[in-house]
């Protein structure tokens, strides 16, 4: 008996079962609107986080999302826009890891908070490097946006750490100078990994506890706040090893002579003049 040549329906039906017994037995749902987008957002991320901006194009999100190129431009008018959008999804995401409950001592609460900055920074490094370097040709208002509103997160969560009820204008310099410094910092640990990342975290938070006692040393009202957060201070935390290594440098022999001397001392009369000089 002669064979029959299967109908077009037929045969379509056949690929799709197959199609579906090698994915398990189950047809691929269809994305809703909300999940396709989410999911381009998504994907372009993983690809800015792996290379600068410039060089992931509309075509790399489109297969890596197993989407056509139409379809990545019915969402998004371009990859500005999708660069942008996903830029704000990190960005929560970055803001959030400063979140940190208010407790136990300061400097190893921000060791907890460095840790997972690092950790994000590591992980998205190419783009958010070509980003924050100033370089990257997808640079715009809205992306300066986005990092900016990561900053100030960061600054408003450090200064809730330090429950300091009026932060003066001196001491929000101090901390947004400190981010500004964890950034570039970090940056430059991207190009070179010159130190173990725990040993650069441990290092950023020290510097933090050195700058917050240094703006003290100028105002009394964050100085009288000094004493207790040092007395939450454990000896093998962050700032108990800064205090020890610190009283390490003081045993080197002239340090402790010079440094008192420089406390005890008045200007010489060059100095003097030099001063009065400048003043007028």
């Amino acid at each position: 008996m002669a064979s029959r040549t299967p109908s077009p329906t037929a045969d379509h039906a056949a690929r799709t079962s197959a199609s579906a017994g090698a994915a398990g037995g189950r047809p691929r749902r269809r994305l809703s609107v909300d999940e396709r987008r989410e999911q381009l957002i998504a994907v372009a991320l993983e690809l800015f986080s792996r290379r600068p901006p410039e060089e992931v194009s509309i075509d790399d999100i489109a297969a890596a999302a197993g989407a056509s190129r139409p379809l990545v431009y019915h969402y998004f008018p371009g990859k500005q826009a999708l660069y942008e959008e996903s830029l704000r999804r990190a960005g929560r995401e970055l803001s959030a890891r400063f979140e940190e409950p208010m407790e136990g001592p300061l400097s190893e609460r921000l060791h907890r908070v460095m840790g997972r900055y690092l950790d994000f920074v590591q992980s998205h490094g190419p783009g958010f490097a070509a980003l924050l370097r100033g370089g990257s040709v997808a640079a715009s208002a809205g992306t300066s946006a986005v990092i900016d509103d990561v900053r100030r997160a960061a600054q408003e969560q450090i200064l809730a750490h330090l429950a300091i009820p009026a932060p003066s204008v001196g001491l929000r310099l101090t901390v947004r100078a400190w981010i500004a410094n964890a950034e570039i910092t970090s940056l430059e640990w991207l190009s070179e990994r010159s130190v173990p990342l725990a040993e650069l975290q441990l290092h950023l938070v020290q510097e933090f506890v050195a700058a917050l006692t240094l703006t003290a040393a100028r105002e009394p009202a964050l100085a009288a706040e000094l004493a207790s957060f040092f007395a939450d201070e454990r000896p093998d935390g962050p700032t108990g090893r800064l205090v020890r290594d610190l009283a390490g440098l003081f045993a080197v022999p002239g340090i402790v002579e010079a440094v008192t001397a420089l406390a005890a001392g008045t200007p010489d009369d060059g100095s003097a003049q030099a001063t009065g000089a400048a003043a007028e």
